[in-house]
Parts: C-alpha cells; sequence; structure tokens
C-alpha cells in the first residue's frame, strides 16, 4: 500500500532500513548474489582506478552495480513465483527464465564494457 501524505525523515529511514533488509536476504539467502557481489566489491574500486576520466569510471562501476540490482529483481521473482506456485507451471518457469536471462544480459554489458574500455589499454 502507497504511504499518503508528507514522507518525512521516518519514512525515507524506514526505506533504507527496508532495503537494508533485502540487501542482507540476498546475501544469506541467494549464492548467485554473493558470487557477484563479491566480483562487484573488487570491480567497483578497480573501475574507480583503472578508468579515465568520469565516464569510463561510471560505466566501469556501474555494469557491476546493475548486474546485482538484476539479482535481486530476479531473486525476488523466484521468492514470489515459489510462494504462489510450488508446483511447476510453465508460465512460472518462464518467468524464472526471464528473471535469470536479464541478469545474465548484465552480464555480458559487464564484460563488454570491461573489454572495450580496459582491452585496448592492455593489448596495446
Amino acid at each position: 500500500m502507497a504511504a499518503e501524505g508528507f514522507r518525512g525523515p521516518r519514512q525515507v529511514w524506514n526505506a533504507f532500513r527496508w532495503s537494508m533488509k533485502g540487501l542482507r536476504a540476498g546475501w544469506k539467502h541467494e549464492a548467485s548474489f554473493r558470487l557477484e557481489a563479491s566480483l562487484a566489491i573488487v570491480m567497483v574500486p578497480l573501475g574507480l582506478w583503472l578508468g579515465q576520466g568520469g565516464m569510463e569510471k561510471f560505466a566501469l562501476i556501474l555494469a557491476p552495480l546493475l548486474v546485482l540490482s538484476a539479482e535481486l529483481l530476479n531473486s525476488a521473482i523466484e521468492a514470489v513465483v515459489d510462494k504462489v506456485s510450488p508446483e511447476f507451471h510453465e508460465l512460472a518457469g518462464r518467468a524464472k527464465d526471464m528473471g535469470s536471462a536479464a541478469v545474465f544480459v548484465l552480464l555480458v554489458l559487464v564484460a563488454l564494457s570491461w573489454t572495450l574500455i580496459l582491452g585496448p589499454r592492455l593489448l596495446g
């Protein structure tokens, strides 16, 4: 249910707490999120260090963070599908597969952006 009226500091604080709760749940329950977060912990500082200029730094850190976001959304989709439809259903499987595909597409983005930005420096 959407909050009505003024959203003051208390509502902002509550939203922050719920977000942290979601990150903890992703870390605790999702091995893929733990792996991708571990990679992001390495890649974000490396991207800031290796990127030349603001746009390169932005591109190098944005891609791994998008992966984390998509992984959390994928995990949320999977949790809801498992709750609503514990038995196999074609649409439930499709929803899970599409969420996984979204994460995969962003992993390709990570590989492409890092290769296109840093590849020429490393090879030439």
